[in-house]
């Protein structure tokens, strides 16, 4: 299993970042697949969560409404569009399949 996570960076507050999420090495189109964040000093947290079909989606209380996490089977990607962002979604993001983490891709809100 391969997860590579991309698409981070620095942003001014309110701006808005696509995270992707390609994945390798099983069969994508059967799992869930979870983002989650992880800010300096503080513990990973759970940020959303997509079924294997897309049908069903959650989000952590403090993305709801900004965050939007979908997924394209046939590209093998989950991705997480991140909306109105604030200082306090500055955190290192993480894809995750049951047991298997990507590497992480820092996001930045500043001005």
């Amino acid at each position: 299993v391969q997860l590579v996570e991309s698409g981070g960076g620095l942003v001014q507050p309110g701006g808005s970042l696509r995270l992707s999420c390609a994945a390798s090495g099983f069969a994508f189109s059967s799992y869930g697949m979870s983002w989650y964040r992880q800010a300096p000093g503080k513990e990973r947290e759970f940020v959303a969560f997509i079924t294997y079909t897309g049908g069903f989606r959650n989000y952590a209380d403090s993305v709801k409404g900004r965050f939007t996490i979908s997924r394209d089977n046939a590209k093998n990607t989950v991705y997480l569009q991140m909306n109105s962002l604030k200082p306090e979604d500055t955190a290192v993001y993480y894809c995750k399949l049951n047991d298997y983490w990507g590497q992480g891709t820092q996001v930045t809100v500043s001005s």
